[in-house]
Parts: structure tokens; sequence; C-alpha cells
């Protein structure tokens, strides 16, 4: 006997669809120079362990902070520039700044990483866009791969140096361990108002 398809008509209609992307990015953003620069201006400012708050295993890496007033205006109004593009066109989060400043974060074989984890937390600043640029050569390291997690598997970010990838911040991602070599990135997080 055949089976008979039953249809339910559905009585809402939407005005708009969900138009958040899990991640964007953008490539050759910083040149081979520009992240050099931001490389020198961080070690010269000294690295630090990288902590995260109640988690004393989660990150095994280490960081330092910057501010426009380290230099760092340029960079700064880049970042502003590429971040106004993507989240006009994969986001449209309403956001007003990047309150935090950047941290450089130096990962180092045999194991430095950073687990699984999201940018937000509870009596933080709120945090809509997290921001990630990739300073080293990938020839020049071994694993230290940025992972978006979507489903159980995730998706490997591009490791090409220079490039930006951009994500809400509530997605689940983790960086993998550095095998060989050292890999050098800056993130930031853009604020805003509470998403509720």
């Amino acid at each position: 006997m055949k089976e008979k398809k039953i249809y339910f008509p559905s009585s809402s209609w939407n005005l708009e669809n969900d138009c958040v992307h899990l991640y964007a990015y953008c490539e050759n953003v910083f040149s081979k120079k520009e992240c050099s620069k931001i490389i020198n201006i961080a070690k010269k400012k000294g690295l630090v362990q990288g902590t995260t708050r109640g988690k004393s295993d989660a990150r095994q890496s280490k960081v330092s902070w910057l501010y426009p007033v380290d230099d760092m205006v340029w960079a700064f109004q880049k970042i502003t520039d590429i971040t106004t593009q993507l989240n006009e066109k994969f986001f449209k989060f309403d956001v007003f700044g990047l309150n935090e400043g950047f941290q450089f974060t130096n990962y180092k074989a045999p194991s430095d990483r950073y687990n699984k984890h999201v940018d937000r937390g509870h009596n933080t600043p709120v945090r809509k866009l997290s921001i990630s640029i990739q300073l080293t050569d990938p020839k020049k390291y071994e694993g230290g791969e940025l992972v978006i997690f979507d489903d159980h598997k995730g998706t490997v970010m591009s490791k090409g140096q220079g490039s930006v990838i951009m994500f809400p911040s509530y997605v689940l991602h983790e960086v993998m361990p550095v095998t060989k070599g050292e890999r050098n990135s800056l993130v930031c997080w853009v604020t805003g108002k509470s998403f509720v």
C-alpha cells in the first residue's frame, strides 16, 4: 500500500532569513613586512603565559597585549576597515568597537595549543565577533591549525600569512598543537550591545 503524504500548512512567514555565516575570511590583509612588524612589537613588549579563566590546562601559549599606543594605530585601522566590510556582508551584527586591545599569541612546538572554547563569558564585555590574524609563514611551522566547529568534525581555516579569519564569538573553535616551529597570531574581539 502506498503511503499517503500529509502536508501541514505553516502559519508563519519569515520577514527575514538568518544571514549569519559560520565564518568569513580575507587573505593578504597584512603584508609579510607588516606581520613581521607586529611580531617584533609584541616580542619586544614581552610575552607572558596565556591563561583561561577557571581552566588552567585549557591552553598552552604565551601572549602579549597590544594597543594603539604600541605603534599599532595602523593595524587597528586596518582591522576596523576589514571588520566593517566582513560584518556587513556575512554577519550584520550591531557592533561598536575593539575595546579589549589585540592579543598577540605565540605557540611553540612540541605541543602549544588552545583546546576547544568559545570567546564569550559571563560578566565580560559582549564579544560579538572574534578575529584571528595569521602572522607566521605556514612553511615555518607544522600543526597549529585554527579549527571552527559547526559539527563534530570542524573546518580548518586558512594558514595563509596575513589572512584574517572572522567568526561569531559564540562559535566553538580550537588551535591544534604546534608540532614543529612556532605559530604567531593576533586575535581580537569586536564588541557590541547584548544579543538579547
